[in-house]
């Protein structure tokens, strides 16, 4: 008997799919699997959840969910042999995209039941994990006011991305990495583990989720004119041409930003404010057991 512990978030992608135990159970007939289905009301509950299912050793626990949901599950199971499933029903679903599982929940759970799987690389900030990608700066104040509007729609980041682009100040930041210290002010710093933020766009589109490298993407401070021209070239997933980006693979960085107590930061498109100013980012190589439809080196 393989036994399937899911984890449902009822809110995700605007609460409009109908994952529950009487659907799931047409996917997974009770002759071969057994099944427990647990729902995730709030913030981190999916945390405890997890912590709680790990407890009575699940085959597989899969996350009905996007980014966020799937981030509070998948760092229960670092360095597990319980394998991480996912069924993608969140706005963004970066992960879910570079991992080719689709929204369609037969075509998702048909991947669960093949039992194939492969070990993904893990990124980690200070005590925290991140499986797509962290950045701070413009980046935490986008998804900060994201989380603002009511419904996560592409238009609503569109929007928390144009009001962010006026707002932000750059920050003077020290970083350390790849034996180089550098004093620089920037207007986006990004980090990712992944090929995709979500909505289909990408800041690095040739990331590995296995190469045991993060993608890091700096952008110094821009004028109006350039902040038009990137905004241009992320929707229309043409980042690359962006000359004024710098691009560089790490495996672990250091950063300092000497004018602030407490750093806003975005993890997996979760708003987080850290209580320092310093952090540390690294990259915990085939840290989870993922399952996927095929190896990965054939799908990246």
């Amino acid at each position: 008997m393989i036994y399937i512990h899911f984890i449902v978030n009822p809110i995700s992608g605007s609460g409009k799919h109908n994952i529950g135990k009487t659907e799931l159970e047409k996917h997974f007939p009770k002759e071969v699997y057994k099944i427990e289905v647990e729902y995730s009301n709030y913030k981190k509950h999916a945390i405890i959840l997890t912590q709680n299912a790990i407890t009575n050793n699940p085959d597989c626990i899969v996350v009905c969910g996007g980014d966020g949901t799937i981030n509070e599950v998948a760092s229960c199971l670092i360095n597990t042999k319980i394998k991480l499933g996912i069924i993608p029903v969140g706005s963004g679903n970066g992960l879910a995209s570079n991992l080719n599982i689709p929204r369609d929940i037969e075509k998702a759970t048909a991947i669960i039941r093949n039992k194939n799987s492969q070990a993904i690389d893990v990124g980690k900030v200070n005590e925290h994990y991140f499986f797509s990608n962290m950045g701070i700066g413009i980046d935490a104040m986008i998804i900060k006011k994201y989380d603002a509007y009511k419904k996560r729609t592409l238009i609503a980041y569109i929007k928390a991305t144009v009001e962010s682009s006026f707002k932000f100040k750059p920050m003077q930041m020290i970083l350390s990495f790849n034996n180089h210290i550098i004093n620089t002010k920037n207007f986006m710093f990004f980090i990712s583990n992944s090929n995709e933020m979500g909505y289909g766009m990408s800041l690095t589109p040739k990331a590995s989720l296995n190469d045991g490298l993060l993608d890091l993407v700096i952008i110094p401070k821009l004028n109006l004119f350039d902040k038009l021209i990137l905004g241009m070239r992320v929707i229309s997933n043409k980042f690359e041409k962006f000359k004024k980006a710098q691009h560089t693979l790490i495996e672990k960085i250091n950063i300092e930003i000497p004018e602030k107590i407490f750093l806003d930061t975005q993890i997996d498109g979760e708003y987080y404010n850290l209580k320092t100013n310093k952090i540390e980012v690294a990259i915990i190589t085939n840290g989870l057991e993922v399952m996927v439809t095929s190896s990965l080196n054939d799908n990246t």
